[in-house]
């Protein structure tokens, strides 16, 4: 199968969409078929070098205010792409910008669309602008209502979608890697460095941005003997540095080191409220550690509360800093959770998740050359 993957970002990016969009190029390459990547062009021309497979850049623009993250713009370096790789298919990951030039060329040119919904994007238009969301769900239902067949990572998501009148849904999740993330890589020696006084370890990883409100662990850093640690970076640092008084700060971290920093922490909290799905939470279970997160969006699938974590209200700083609080008086039901959590998650390998996304891409080949019959 010939598949031509637009996504609005990919590595060197470090997000969901970006991610998701690797693995997948990875999964189809190792099942023999033959992808070709369309992401927004970044600012290091040996970006790709390492890519499974081709990659065309088209040209883009850093977002003002937040220069990490990139918008494409209009090109016709899509449609030569596309068709110059005699596509059976077009996934279109996170279709916003780019994906909706990619849905245009496949419907023109009569390819298969499979839109894969990654953002909250009404969410962030809340937290940015203060308005908004009605023009983000038209842009919405117009390119995942002309795609063949709409893949929600949730079923919050799959709610949200229905809600507002996009249908061919199905539920297709994210996979974590659980060679990677994993218990056995508990380091003593960096937890001395963090918590030189044996406080227990509280963590967050994630972009430090407004809609991540990673300002709701003030709560958390001023309980007795506990230490947060924040991993990630994003254009909130300077204020989250004010605001956190006594936590540790990481900056952004990548692959094996990242996964040392998992498996070292006690507790793993979760603080935005807009996830379509949440891979953190995910690669937290992966590493054995309770996971609290609010009950809402892709943790509600994630977090079985009271068994791997603890739900709490959106946006509720006392909710969240008294399920801290409650993980860190009991250690046996931290460990507990921690068993359960990595447990649940086990069968949730990218492999697998791959599979189950071919398996989608042939449904949708199938049912329009039934239509076409």
């Amino acid at each position: 199968m010939r598949v031509v993957i637009v996504t609005e970002s990919f590595p060197p990016d470090v997000n969901g969409v970006a991610h998701c969009a690797l693995q997948t190029a990875r999964h189809l390459v190792r099942r023999g078929h033959t992808p070709l990547v369309i992401a927004p062009a970044v600012a290091d021309p040996a970006a790709d070098a390492d890519a499974p497979c081709a990659v065309v850049r088209a040209p883009s623009l850093p977002l003002p205010g937040y220069p990490q993250v990139r918008v494409a713009l209009p090109s016709r370096r899509v449609a030569a792409a596309i068709a110059a790789h005699r596509a059976d298919l077009v996934h279109l990951a996170g279709p916003f910008v780019l994906g909706v030039r990619g849905m245009t060329v496949a419907a023109r040119l009569g390819i298969p669309a499979v839109a894969v919904y990654q953002t909250d994007l009404a969410g962030y238009a809340r937290t940015y602008v203060g308005t908004g969301e009605g023009a983000a769900w038209r842009r919405l239902r117009a390119v995942h209502g002309a795609a063949d067949r709409t893949l929600a990572p949730s079923s919050a998501a799959v709610r949200d979608l229905e809600a507002h009148g996009i249908g061919r849904i199905r539920l297709w999740g994210r996979g974590v890697d659980t060679a990677r993330f994993r218990p056995g890589l508990r380091d003593t020696s960096l937890r001395r460095e963090l918590a030189p006084d044996g406080e227990l370890l509280v963590g967050y990883v994630g972009r430090l941005a407004p809609e991540k409100r990673v300002d709701l662990l003030a709560g958390a850093c001023a309980l007795p003997g506990v230490r947060v640690v924040v991993v990630g970076d994003g254009p909130s640092g300077p204020a989250l540095r004010a605001a956190l008084p006594g936590a540790r700060f990481l900056g952004r971290r990548t692959g094996g080191d990242l996964a040392r920093i998992f498996a070292s922490l006690d507790v793993f909290v979760h603080t935005g409220p807009y996830e379509t799905f949440c891979q953190t939470v995910q690669e937290a279970m992966a590493s054995g550690v309770p996971v609290v997160a609010p009950a809402a969006g892709g943790p509600l699938d994630l977090v079985d509360h009271g068994r791997t974590g603890l739900l709490v209200p959106p946006d509720d700083p006392d909710a969240l800093r008294e399920a801290v609080a409650a993980l860190a008086a009991s250690p046996d039901t931290r460990a507990a959770h921690g068993r359960a959590g990595r447990a649940a998650v086990e069968g949730r390998t990218w492999e697998a998740l791959g599979d189950e996304l071919i398996g989608h891409y042939l449904e949708v080949l199938r049912e329009r050359t039934a239509v076409a019959a």
